[in-house]
């Protein structure tokens, strides 16, 4: 069995999109800086994050359009687990901003080429689409891995439940 490190997710309100300082990278673990616009922090609801292989092949710009789950087949996404040992295709985190911040660890296989999307989810039910981020990981190593500063939350809220099939 192949280790699988840590994605380590630090999510912030910030209204400079995009900005801000690499957070810290340590062992096996892989930083995500992820920003979004104050405008939508109080729809916000989750986050749900999705790991594509073959990210090259992949264009973020339609993968933002709307719901990922529309686009992609299920099978496709890469198997991730949570903190608490959950697994799942898509893992989805109840959005707790405290002091402009929130951490989460997701753990991914080893791998290259990799796209990382995490979707913002309205708190209604069934939950909307507000706006995703899409980012290019070249690989994910057994060993250290530097931080992925991830594409702000582009803000396109579309009528579709973002609900990815286990």
């Amino acid at each position: 069995m192949s280790p699988r490190p840590s994605l380590l997710l630090l999510l912030g309100p910030l209204l400079a999109a995009g900005c801000g300082a690499e957070p810290p990278s340590s062992g096996n673990s892989l930083a995500l800086e992820l920003s979004i616009s104050r405008a939508v922090a109080d729809e916000l609801g989750a986050f749900q994050v999705v790991v594509l292989p073959e990210g090259k092949s992949r264009r973020c710009g339609d993968l933002q359009r709307s719901c990922l789950h529309q686009q992609v087949e299920p099978e496709e996404a890469l198997v991730l687990q949570g903190p608490d040992g959950t697994k799942a295709r898509a893992l989805r985190f109840t959005a707790g901003l405290q002091s402009g911040a929130q951490e989460l660890a997701v753990d991914i296989p080893v791998g290259r080429d990799y796209v990382v999307v995490i979707e913002a989810l309205s708190r209604s039910t069934p939950p909307r689409f507000l706006g995703s981020s899409c980012n290019y990981l070249e690989s994910v190593s057994a060993a250290r891995n530097e931080p992925l500063i991830a594409a702000a939350i582009t803000l396109t809220p579309v009528e579709c439940d973002p609900t990815f099939a286990p």
